[in-house]
């Protein structure tokens, strides 16, 4: 946090703001991308509000006006750095499970955790990441290498796609997509072009597509990521835009839907009952 203190002097300060601003001060000095990451957070924002006027970012709807509920048990689940939160994952089951026939694809396998989610309710899953070379040259270890698509690598009905979005035929997977997963770079130039790319040439009228990582967490915008999301998207599918409630995930859905503005605190209802048992 940007801590300003012009026009106020430190006596004026109590003890415990006093603290809290030197530190805030002193995290920025020895991490300077903290202020850029603050700046930047603040000219998305100013983009988003000035060309779209979304200051509260896309309505927010529940799982069941989507037409889903979290019954299944989320499987496979690592709680590793890098992966969903357990609701975006049982989204993408709720979604894949009330398709029939479901055909799934995704950008960004990672370990594979959330290919190997939805592989248990889709007919068929499709998912694109770098090649080992790529990621080799990006600075990869072996370790990393050797991770990517460990939890999906064995999944029958998981095809595994190599390659970089920048470059990819995405027209030799033709339009048969029902279910649409963008989990890769999230930069602005990035969402936007893969966003641009998927509803170009796999996007047809009944198709979903979720944006994870939309939401920084539930209840904060990631303003860069709803940027491109909007630049990517021709405007007359803007209204069809939704925030996932409890996910970090934004949906363009088929049907149009009453959500509701974001606003912070959110009400702390529904509640999730969450079951342990390692595997």
């Amino acid at each position: 946090m940007f801590i300003s203190l012009q026009n106020t002097s430190l006596h004026d300060l109590p003890m415990k703001k006093w603290k809290k601003a030197f530190k805030a001060l002193g995290l920025i000095l020895s991490n300077p991308w903290l202020l850029n990451k603050v700046l930047d957070d603040t000219v998305w924002e100013d983009y988003v509000i000035s060309q779209y006027a979304m200051k509260q970012g896309f309505p927010v709807v529940s799982p069941q006006q989507l037409g889903i509920s979290y019954a299944e048990p989320v499987f496979p689940y690592a709680f590793l750095d890098g992966g969903s939160l357990p609701t975006d994952l049982a989204l993408l089951n709720g979604l894949a499970r009330i398709i029939p026939d479901c055909r799934y694809f995704e950008i960004g396998t990672w370990r594979g955790e959330s290919v190997a989610n939805v592989a248990r309710f889709a007919k068929s899953c499709h998912t694109l990441d770098l090649a080992p070379e790529q990621l080799r040259q990006l600075g990869r270890d072996e370790a990393y290498i050797q991770a990517q698509g460990c939890l999906s690598r064995d999944i029958q009905n998981v095809t595994q796609l190599l390659g970089d979005t920048l470059t990819y035929d995405f027209s030799v997977l033709g339009r048969n997509f029902d279910l649409i997963f963008i989990d890769g770079d999230h930069h602005y130039e990035m969402v936007r072009h893969d966003t641009e790319k998927v509803f170009n040439a796999l996007y047809r009228e009944d198709t979903i597509i979720v944006w994870h990582d939309y939401a920084a967490n539930p209840e904060q915008i990631r303003y860069e990521v709803m940027a491109g999301i909007l630049d990517g998207l021709p405007k007359e599918k803007h209204p069809n835009l939704y925030h996932v409630a409890n996910t970090k995930c934004a949906i363009l859905f088929p049907k149009r839907l009453d959500g509701k503005t974001l606003k912070f605190p959110m009400d702390a209802l529904p509640l999730f009952e969450v079951t342990l048992q390692v595997k």
